[in-house]
């Protein structure tokens, strides 16, 4: 493990403002966050399957959407429980399913949009069962940290295997990148 999944999580928290109040929100709507949990998996890989790429993935090997399907629920629910007050273990979990994502070849391309996917069709049924404002602010920000354990992964994952296969520094790998960034 490259970083240190709790300490990630408390940055995370810290830079997107998730406070007291939002955790309490998403708390006390933790049985609606449960009871929509599937028909969310159900509107996810429902765009997932749409993109031909994706389906690939999700198709790759036998039972994999099923399998998928009831991960999606029990994510979708965690994020209102926060596990352990989106302490140590939600933190470890979102950094285990980051790697996951990675090993199996779901990239940024496809994790951003179907993330904004879950967001919108949160934000309708929010709306449609009169939820509170501060309630879909409180997951729009706990799904951003989710999509930043996931994005994160992709950059440890990628930055070790450079770093581990060229024996190159740090500072030389962060300095490569910043000059090849500068010149495009």
């Amino acid at each position: 493990m490259a970083i240190d999944p709790n300490a990630f999580m408390a940055t995370m928290v810290r830079r997107v403002q998730l406070t007291d109040a939002d955790k309490a929100a998403l708390t006390e709507a933790a049985a609606w966050g449960k009871e929509i949990a599937p028909a969310m998996a159900e509107i996810f890989y429902d765009y997932l399957g749409r993109d031909e790429e994706m389906n690939t993935i999700l198709n790759a090997v036998e039972g994999r959407v099923h399998r998928l399907r009831q991960t999606f629920v029990d994510w979708f629910a965690e994020m209102f429980t926060g596990m352990d007050n989106w302490g140590k273990s939600y933190a470890e979990r979102r950094w285990k399913i980051g790697l996951i994502h990675v090993r199996v070849g779901i990239g940024p391309q496809h994790v951003v949009p179907a993330m904004a996917v879950v967001v919108n069709a949160v934000r309708q049924k929010l709306r449609q069962d009169s939820k509170s404002e501060a309630l879909g602010d409180a997951l729009g920000k706990i799904c951003m940290i989710d999509l930043a354990f996931i994005e994160q992964a992709y950059f440890e994952v990628s930055s070790q295997a450079v770093l581990q296969e060229t024996g190159w520094t740090q500072a030389l790998f962060q300095r490569l990148i910043a000059t090849g960034a500068a010149s495009m």
